[in-house]
């Protein structure tokens, strides 16, 4: 998916460099198999992980690509995530797994490639099948169409089974 090396070794092999990796936030909720926990602190903790991690100004982040798996509990949980990490700012939002499926424990690996790759090329890809975004969803959603948009920051979330919630905070390079 994705080659993770020292940006010395990177460029001395002439590589192409899409993005840095430059923190991380792991937690887990244990609260269900599959279910988010409603309250989302473990998640918001991941967050909040990964940017300190990172060193990253909440106003450095342009772009999160959510786990938005479509089910109403983890997207309106996701959600409520975001606007408590971010409050009213706006920051664009897109869900992936609606242009590829849901490949389960790949899905972190798809989604961290398709933000490094937004970084890149300052394009942010839309939430497919998105007509009408849920009330609840209060978020500056991408849908319909991407978007360009030059980005220097932004999120990647992952949750899992059993509670698992990951965070990666990428910069463009």
């Amino acid at each position: 998916m994705l080659v993770i090396e020292e940006e010395g070794h990177a460029r001395a092999r002439g590589a192409r460099i899409l993005a840095e990796i430059s923190g991380f936030g792991v937690t887990n909720d244990a609260h269900h198999m599959s279910a988010p926990l409603p309250c989302g602190t473990q998640a918001q903790r991941a967050m909040r992980l990964a940017l300190n991690d990172a060193d990253m100004l909440q106003e450095e982040v342009g772009y999160i690509n959510a786990h938005g798996s479509s089910t109403l509990l983890n997207d309106v949980t996701e959600s409520k995530v975001i606007r408590s990490v971010f409050g009213t700012r706006p920051v664009a939002v897109s869900g992936t797994k609606g242009l590829y499926g849901h490949p389960l424990g790949a899905s972190g690996a798809i989604e961290a490639a398709i933000t490094c790759l937004s970084l890149h090329h300052g394009w942010l890809p839309p939430t497919a099948n998105l007509t009408e975004p849920d009330e609840e969803a209060d978020l500056d959603l991408v849908y319909g169409h991407g978007r360009d948009k030059r980005l220097d920051a932004a999120l990647s979330n992952s949750y899992g089974f059993g509670g698992i919630n990951a965070t990666l905070a990428f910069r463009s390079r």
